[in-house]
């Protein structure tokens, strides 16, 4: 409750929350405008079995109906929609009047989005099937990584041979301010 208040409070429009629906129904009654996560759900996959599709039996795709059917009755406006066979997101999507943010699902949800390392191509995890890198930026991010290596190690080897910090990047004191200020202590 406290993130979703300091998110709120720094401009935030919206927090996203994949916690408990106890803990998802709090914040909708304390008017803080959420977002869940439906189908598969990164942080709780060791206990549906992995990285994997979600809603490919009827049983499994009544219950996510049954999860987006429990968040619309909290307060919800809207839900990701992860890893689901596209049919069963277009059927979702079209009997919700939650916003659907689709992720894997195909193309009905109200928007689509993938992650800045998978449209980049820089992750260092398996790209998921959902996944299209539209510039590989992999080559570019490893340089840039040995840059910022090169240049932390230039300044410790400054600090250690003491030409970091040198007086211009100092901050002076008059000598007569520093007479004055060392008259005050030595009394």
């Amino acid at each position: 409750m406290r993130a979703a208040h300091a998110a709120m409070q720094t401009g935030g429009d919206c927090v996203f929350c994949s916690a408990s629906l106890e803990i998802q129904k709090l914040l909708c009654d304390n008017g803080i405008p959420v977002v869940a996560h439906v189908g598969l759900i990164p942080s709780q996959c060791t206990w549906t079995g992995g990285f994997k599709a979600v809603g490919k039996t009827a049983v499994s795709a009544r219950a996510l109906w049954d999860h987006v059917k429990r968040l619309e009755d909290i307060g919800y406006f809207g839900a990701e929609l992860e890893v689901v066979p596209d049919r069963v997101a277009e059927v979702i999507a079209r009997n919700t009047p939650l916003l659907m943010l689709g992720m894997g699902a195909g193309a009905h949800a109200d928007a689509q989005y993938l992650f800045t390392e998978d449209v980049l191509g820089h992750g260092v995890n398996k790209r998921p099937r959902h996944a299209k890198t539209y510039r590989n930026f992999a080559a570019e991010f490893e340089r840039l990584q040995q840059e910022r290596i090169a240049a932390f190690g230039e300044f410790i080897a400054d600090v250690k041979s003491g030409t970091y910090p040198a007086p211009e990047h100092s901050v002076s004191i008059a000598d007569a301010e520093l007479a004055a200020f060392l008259e005050t202590i030595a009394e």
